[in-house]
């Protein structure tokens, strides 16, 4: 489905960015001017290359525009996550505060480095039919664990409550409702309404309205919407970055939790936001959960709310050791960023509404601002103060960190390791092309073809083998800790009926299982970057072997490195919640109904292993595989671009008459020395290390 757009590009919600939000940017904006370079460089090279290596520098060169840094917020509903988002990507007012709490939706914004604040596109994907049977006929993963656990009260609210959300779905969509499920809405614009109708909360429609024609109405297709993708210029990104708004993970049928852990798969970097009155409380394990297994540097925590704070001064460095020490109680991420500030302070300085109680309050304020505490920092504007305070120019230095430590140079110095080969090949072609048929070779065309697809199936026969047995070990280290837990946890029970009874709850702890599963992934990573790093040096070896058996010395300056190894995702599908998460509701109907110390041990191991049966399926088979098959794509990719090269260098030889080397004179030497220069940049960029930059603050 595709829409035009409504409104007038003139007519566009256009700001200029003052100077001071970019404060902060300045990781970002060295790493802009570090790819626009690369890509200049890029573009000279192709001029000086062949047709074959065209391909593979226009490859190179899609994969640098194209990147997308993908930074996540999470937190509970109403912890200020939409209203966060908003300040970073500078439009106070883009995104709805009032996301309905019913639905599961992941906006993405997609921000386009720009001069002035634009609507782009909007793009939106409704549930697909078998994801909405599952949360009708089931009630979602809750209602599928109370039944399995035998809760028929809990599950009959949980019934009642779909029934509700899919007669209100059907009064707002009439005979569109099933036609709807799966489809995919795309417009050339986006404005208030426009989202309004997809992602918030709307009224009921009542029975005397059209509702196939009521295609305005607030919240018409809220019920059955699951992504949201805008599209948008942003004038004070100097890099093309995504910000996804997750929902919260707690939810009532649990809709929301899935989702959001595949939107921090599908992410580097997460900003874990929460409300300064209640930061980290005990109604966030879940969202401890999933930040516990993702590594420091991938996680700033940013306490929003305290605008609210009587006395921010002197609560604020509380409020942080009581962070840093729930995290350190649940194995969450040593010395992770811990960042205080206020998104409704820096959308008033957005939308240029700072009332006088607000101004007031900054000023008292002005001493926690470190702008305020530097040297010959003064005469600044009160919205200059606000948005300092605020923590936007200190997130978005954290932020800005994380992507050119994490990506943003992995991804320079692959692209400039792979442009050297590409470079130091035409070299080497320049030398055949000049040569002719002096040149020594034993390789035909057809040979180097032959022998090329033979190497190719040789190596990555290999690695998937390798793969393959790190894998198997793997999952059934896995398998172990799930049976191992099984049985502590049913011996635990067994226990507490013994020397307790049944009159007393038994609660246990899954953290172990976690913490087993987390630890044999640990063991899993570690072991497949070894073998793909050993593959990766067997085949940059052989390829190196095999260029000069196929051209001889003309190819001695060909400068072939070994790949890198692509990071591990976190396991962060560990954090999904399962029976033993929840200690009331369901679980003490099913404790009050169980009767017989055998009868607990033997449905309490029906009721763990069909309840883990999908998490297990998640952690041990999905995303191995997925870790896997992008392993097997670069090694794919490595021998294809070096397929190229060498067929460029092959398709130079055959100047029998020696025509070519009278031709080429004078503009033959620029080229070459234009190669060089170009080199000498690319071998810089190669040997880029993977380090923390440059501190702005």
């Amino acid at each position: 489905m595709n829409v035009k757009p409504q409104i007038d590009e003139a007519e566009s919600n256009a700001l200029m960015a003052p100077p001071f939000l970019t404060e902060g940017m300045e990781p970002l904006q060295e790493l802009a001017e570090r790819s626009a370079r690369l890509s200049d460089l890029m573009d000279r090279l192709s001029e000086l290359a062949g047709d074959a290596a065209a391909r593979p520098l226009a490859r190179l060169q899609r994969e640098l525009e194209e990147s997308e840094p993908a930074i996540t917020f999470l937190g509970q509903v109403k912890s200020g996550k939409t209203t966060l988002v908003n300040a970073v990507a500078g439009w106070s007012d883009l995104l709805p505060s009032d996301v309905n709490p019913w639905t599961s939706v992941v906006t993405s914004l997609h921000l386009i480095p720009g001069e002035t604040r634009s609507e782009i596109g909007a793009c939106f994907q409704m549930m697909k039919a078998d994801e909405w049977d599952r949360l009708v006929q089931k009630g979602g993963r809750l209602g599928e664990l109370a039944d399995r656990a035998g809760a028929g009260d809990e599950m009959e609210k949980i019934r009642q409550q779909v029934e509700e959300l899919r007669e209100k779905s059907r009064r707002r969509l009439g005979k569109k409702f099933e036609m709807l499920l799966g489809q995919e809405h795309d417009y050339g614009y986006f404005d208030k309404e426009l989202l309004e109708r997809y992602i918030c909360l709307g009224d009921d429609v009542f029975e005397d309205e059209d509702t196939d024609t009521g295609g305005d109405t607030q919240g018409r297709f809220a019920d059955i919407t699951k992504s949201a993708d805008l599209t948008l210029h942003s004038p004070t990104c100097p890099v093309p970055l995504c910000l996804r708004d997750t929902p919260g993970v707690n939810d009532t049928f649990m809709m929301r939790e899935q989702v959001t852990i595949n939107a921090v798969r599908n992410s580097r970097i997460c900003v874990v936001v929460l409300s300064a009155h209640q930061a980290l409380s005990s109604v966030d394990m879940g969202l401890i959960r999933l930040i516990s297994n993702m590594s420091s540097r991938d996680v700033i925590i940013f306490v929003n709310r305290i605008d609210e704070l009587r006395d921010p001064e002197n609560q604020i460095p509380e409020i942080e050791a009581s962070i840093r020490r729930v995290l350190a109680e649940n194995n969450g991420p040593e010395g992770a960023d811990i960042l205080f500030g206020s998104a409704w302070w820096a959308n008033m300085v957005l939308s240029d509404s700072i009332d006088e109680k607000t101004e007031s309050t900054a000023a008292r304020l002005s001493g926690m601002s470190d702008r305020a505490k530097n040297p010959g920092q003064h005469g600044y504007s009160a919205a200059e103060n606000l948005w300092h305070l605020s923590g936007m120019p200190a997130l978005q230095r954290a932020i800005g960190n994380q992507v050119v430590s994490s990506i943003g140079n992995a991804l320079l110095r692959r692209t400039a390791t792979s442009m050297a080969t590409i470079a130091t090949g035409q070299q080497a072609a320049n030398k055949v092309m000049i040569s002719g048929d002096e040149t020594e070779t034993g390789l035909t065309m057809q040979e180097i073809r032959r022998e090329l697809e033979a190497l190719t199936k040789r190596h990555l026969d290999a690695m998937h083998s390798d793969l393959s047995d790190v894998t198997k070990n793997y999952r059934a280290r896995a398998d172990r800790a799930h049976i191992n837990f099984v049985d502590r946890a049913t011996h635990s029970l067994i226990t507490h009926l013994e020397k307790v009874g049944a009159e007393h709850m038994w609660e246990y702890n899954p953290a172990g299982l976690r913490m087993l599963l987390k630890s044999a992934f640990s063991v899993y990573a570690s072991r497949a970057q070894s073998v793909t790093r050993k593959n990766f040096e067997a085949a940059t070896e052989e390829l190196a072997g095999f260029y000069f058996r196929a051209f001889g010395k003309a190819v001695e300056g060909v400068q072939l490195s070994v790949p890198d190894v692509p990071e591990m995702p976190a396991p962060v599908s560990l954090a999904q919640s399962i029976a033993l998460d929840f200690n009331d509701g369901w679980w003490k109907s099913w404790w009050r109904r169980t009767r017989g110390y055998q009868a607990f041990a033997k449905r309490f191991r029906s009721l763990i292993s069909a309840e883990t049966e999908e998490f297990m399926a998640r952690v041990r088979d999905t995303q191995p595989d997925e870790i896997n098959a992008d392993l097997i794509g670069a090694m794919t990719g490595f021998i294809e671009q070096n397929r190229d090269v060498l067929y460029e260098i092959g398709n130079s030889r055959g100047d029998k008459d020696g025509l070519q080397r009278l031709c080429l004179g004078a503009g033959e030497a620029d080229r070459v020395e234009q190669l060089e220069e170009i080199l000498k940049e690319l071998q810089a960029y190669a040997a880029m290390p993977d380090m923390e930059p440059a501190d702005h603050g």
